[in-house]
């Protein structure tokens, strides 16, 4: 077949054959879910990412709902997070009642600006915020480290989005490399396991922590609530408790089986994107614009995003040669739904203007070298 009639994806997850067996190995046990193979998962992906805890929930949105309401977030209470990302990373503060605000971008990294971050808690009274949101864009990881010298001086919390970056890392002011997710300079990280990222469970979410007491609140909030430990009275081995009011956000051990697969070859995979990206930055040096590395950072190449002052026709071009590109992301602020509720005029130059510009081309780990050729040669004939 010409590569002309096979369609080239932004993203693509990758079953093999050792994830098949071992889905059909968990339908044939006796759990489908609540059962060992979720432990197994959390066990397996805290000491990946070299933190304390991991709870599994049923995707990342969750688990950002259930990271907030572990921290206490209260109604009013505000938080600030970059407008370049999914909404669900602003989102989570809405659904517990808090206020967003957004701090502009790195015009070269793409991730939430310390500087701008800086500036806009200092433009405030002391304790005006309550935590930040941090987001690894394309999986290049946030120097979390800076981010915690900023928090602490105002007592502020940091949730990690990870869902880009399993396998990402940066090099802190010490020398010690920090692994996206290990909770070293955050209170807690979150993951995805959404089929174009590096995990592919179908849906699916972690959140990792250090703290034995946010680990055991989160625990409780993503089933409903209702626990067997700390009762108040037991009446026999059927007696549970409500405690609180919770939510089903429970993965299954169907999906948790496919994740331990997943995770053994997120190595592998990260190596590969890496391959994949350095062969793009050759190409397009000099000629376009694309995120930066900076020095000590490992990036897990979720996305690879190219800017262009034509945007719109590239990405109509190459769709016409069954490339599809895809853009990352609407700028959060700019959204209805935050324009209605204030946000409508935010100054936030940079993030604008990147999203002018913006366009993911194809990057996951089963991309051919003839495939990426292809792609490389329909952007160069565009620009």
């Amino acid at each position: 077949m010409k590569q002309e009639e096979n369609i080239i994806p932004y993203g693509r997850q990758h079953i093999d054959e050792k994830d098949v067996r071992a889905v059909i190995e968990t339908l044939n046990s006796d759990f489908l879910t609540q059962g060992p193979k979720i432990s197994e998962f959390e066990q397996k992906f805290a000491s990946y990412v070299g933190a304390k805890h991991a709870v599994a929930v049923n995707n990342a949105t969750a688990g950002l709902h259930l990271a907030v309401l572990a921290l206490g977030l209260q109604k009013g209470q505000k938080v600030i997070t970059t407008p370049i990302t999914f909404a669900a990373s602003a989102n989570c503060v809405r659904y517990a009642g808090g206020e967003v605000w957004f701090a502009d971008i790195d015009k070269k990294t793409y991730n939430l600006s310390l500087v701008a971050t800086k500036k806009l808690i200092e433009s405030k009274p002391k304790g005006f915020f309550t935590g930040i949101i941090p987001v690894d864009f394309a999986g290049l990881p946030v120097n979390t480290e800076e981010f915690r010298n900023l928090a602490n001086e105002h007592n502020l919390w940091i949730i990690e989005d990870a869902c880009h970056a399993p396998g990402g890392s940066f090099q802190d002011s010490k020398g010690v490399i920090q692994k996206c997710g290990n909770c070293a300079y955050s209170d807690m990280s979150i993951f995805s396991f959404h089929p174009v990222k590096h995990i592919a469970c179908g849906e699916g979410g972690m959140i990792t922590t250090n703290s034995d007491q946010h680990a055991k609140k989160l625990r409780l909030l993503r089933s409903h609530g209702i626990t067997k430990e700390n009762m108040t009275v037991n009446h026999g081995g059927w007696f549970y408790e409500m405690q609180e009011l919770g939510f089903n956000y429970r993965l299954t051990d169907i999906q948790s089986a496919l994740g331990i697969t997943q995770l053994l070859k997120n190595d592998e995979g990260v190596k590969r994107r890496n391959e994949i990206a350095s062969k793009y930055k050759e190409a397009f040096r000099g000629k376009l614009s694309f995120q930066d590395l900076p020095e000590g950072h490992y990036n897990a190449h979720h996305l690879f995003v190219i800017e262009v002052e034509k945007r719109k026709e590239l990405y109509d071009f190459l769709r016409t040669h069954n490339i599809f590109a895809q853009i990352h992301y609407i700028p959060v602020h700019t959204l209805p739904y935050y324009k209605q509720i204030g946000y409508d005029g935010a100054a936030l130059k940079n993030a604008e203007d990147y999203y002018k510009k913006c366009i993911s081309i194809p990057m996951f780990p089963s991309l051919t070298d003839e495939e990426q050729d292809y792609v490389i040669n329909k952007v160069l004939a565009f620009i």
